[in-house]
């Protein structure tokens, strides 16, 4: 066990329901191609695979995927949309979990090596991304910039959504970097909000690479998003790719 959070049974159920949005065409499109063309004609491990955002429709393009998931209650939802058969999954978490056979892709999207709240855990899912790569693989990771530059002096909170149905704001330890994240969202229309929050350590673009280095990976390239815009001191996040050398 690891210092990741467990997803609830509550939270998995409504996840995708919340995540319209980064499950529509316009967002998984690019994502889909990027990855696809990354595993060539080899296979694809998901850490933290979920609900199968990803994982399910990068399988329908007919890359062989496998998962790896924490959170019995998010993969109790994947399977319900396909069998283990068509997308096994194995239990446990990303930094030291393995999975037989070897691998053409690893990857690792939406924010998720942040749920690893120490730097040694991240690194081991580094070492086990490598673990699982076969000579002139690729592991991938899509991560936010810290948005450290927005924080006045003295403030430790910044929002990233005011909307209708949901207030979110993080929180920032900038000692330990540890970012909560804050979310109050309505459900109903009687006014009443949910309120919900995550912890995540955050790390920067050369942290990682460090990580990867100690792994024995190399990077290869680093852009602003899956359609490949250059990334920049602007870029709100990255698409990070190392190799594993022949």
């Amino acid at each position: 066990m690891t210092s990741s959070e467990l997803w609830t049974r509550e939270t998995a159920d409504r996840y995708d329901a919340e995540e319209t949005e980064m499950s529509s065409a316009a967002v998984l499109g690019p994502t889909l191609d990027f990855l696809a063309g990354l595993a060539g004609d080899g296979r694809a491990l998901e850490f933290a695979i979920g609900t199968g955002r990803v994982g399910v429709p990068l399988r329908e393009r007919g890359v062989p995927v496998v998962g790896i998931e924490l959170s019995e209650h998010m993969a109790a939802v994947l399977r319900h949309k396909v069998d283990e058969d068509a997308l096994p999954v194995a239990m446990g978490d990303m930094a030291t979990t393995t999975v037989p056979g070897d691998f053409s892709l690893v990857y690792l999207v939406y924010n998720t090596i942040t749920n690893l709240l120490t730097q040694d855990e991240q690194v081991e899912c580094f070492r086990n991304a490598a673990r699982h790569l076969r000579p002139g693989g690729r592991f991938v990771i899509e991560l936010g910039v810290p948005p450290l530059r927005c924080l006045p002096p003295g403030q430790v909170a910044v929002p990233f959504d005011v909307s209708e149905r949901h207030l979110g704001f993080d929180t920032f330890d900038l000692v330990e970097q540890i970012l909560t994240s804050h979310h109050f969202t309505r459900d109903g229309d009687d006014g009443r909000y949910r309120r919900g929050n995550s912890r995540h350590r955050y790390a920067w673009p050369a942290e990682l690479d460090l990580m990867a280095r100690i792994a024995g990976l190399e990077l290869e390239r680093r852009v602003a998003d899956w359609d490949g815009a250059p990334f920049t001191q602007e870029s709100a996040k990255h698409i990070s790719v190392w190799r594993k050398p022949v």
